[in-house]
């Protein structure tokens, strides 16, 4: 939503305001190329035409009136390098070169920390036109190999604020490009929690049916949040979601098989649409995420 300010203009005066140049922003800053730089176009900038901005600038960022921190660069290349592995090389290996390169975001912008939000929830990343990723929390985010690495913590904090962000975002991409069938809207209809969510947990969503609390939010969200969790789970790990829901009714009365069969429903819709829409085979997708994300984490 835009807010539209209205300004009069009473009187002004012409004033010098010195060396143009000199303003940040506006073309006459400069700073040398970096270590950074030069990994950033040969890793992500020329085989898939991505840059990365990490130099600091606030209005980069939806909310502006958010206290954010920069980046510690000492992140950038271990992030971008276990991205590249864990979720570009797949999908170039199993759809092509072609098809990722024209679907993938353009653009990503790097905050050091999350957006805490008024609602108790945690904003971990945006997207935005399908062009531009914001990720934030960076500056914790640790892999395996990394000083203080801790894989109970870690892994969890990176798989949700990075990984978990860009299958998701990515999923936005290409349901924006080619839709999923409608028929998915009425696997779980009558049983989205809405602008609720945030008062659900992921086990309450699990019970109904949903990978996460934020899944149940809404259609769209639940098709991507879907794609995600397969994705960075596996089969297996995936499985064992489905296979864990509790006996009993959820108290928006849904039976354990009922939660049961609408993942089941889903996951089979997933497999059919990456295969109808996009010619990719979801499972081998599935399989090489997995493979590089355990050996990530």
């Amino acid at each position: 939503m835009l807010l539209l300010l209205g300004v009069v203009f009473s009187s002004c005066k012409e004033e010098k305001i010195g060396d143009v140049e000199n303003i940040p922003g506006l073309g006459g800053d400069t700073w040398a190329q970096s270590n950074i730089d030069k990994w950033i176009l040969d890793n992500m900038t020329t085989p898939y035409n991505i840059s990365v901005k990490y130099k600091w600038d606030q209005f980069e960022f939806s909310d502006i009136t958010k206290n954010l921190v920069p980046p510690d660069e000492k992140q950038i290349i271990p992030l971008l390098s276990s991205i590249d592995k864990a979720w570009a090389k797949p999908y170039t290996e199993i759809a092509g070169k072609v098809f990722f390169n024209k679907y993938s975001p353009k653009i990503f912008v790097l905050s050091g920390s999350v957006e805490y939000n008024l609602d108790g929830s945690v904003t971990g990343g945006q997207a935005e036109g399908g062009r531009k990723i914001v990720m934030m929390g960076i500056n914790t985010f640790k892999i395996k190999g990394m000083p203080g690495y801790d894989a109970k913590t870690d892994s969890i904090f990176a798989k949700f604020f990075i990984f978990h962000v860009i299958q998701h975002e990515f999923g936005h991409i290409l349901h924006m490009n080619k839709n999923y069938p409608a028929e998915y809207k009425s696997i779980s209809a009558g049983k989205y929690y809405g602008a609720n969510w945030i008062n659900f947990n992921d086990e309450d969503a699990l019970r109904d049916g949903f990978v996460s609390s934020y899944a149940a939010s809404g259609f769209d969200d639940d098709f991507v949040e879907t794609i995600a969790i397969m994705l960075m789970e596996g089969k297996q790990g995936f499985d064992k979601m489905v296979n864990s829901i509790p006996d009993g009714t959820s108290d928006k009365g849904t039976t354990r098989t009922q939660a049961q069969a609408a993942l089941r429903q889903k996951e089979a819709m997933i497999v059919a649409y990456y295969k109808n829409s996009w010619n990719i085979d979801f499972y081998e997708l599935q399989k090489k995420t997995r493979s590089a994300m355990l050996e990530l984490f």
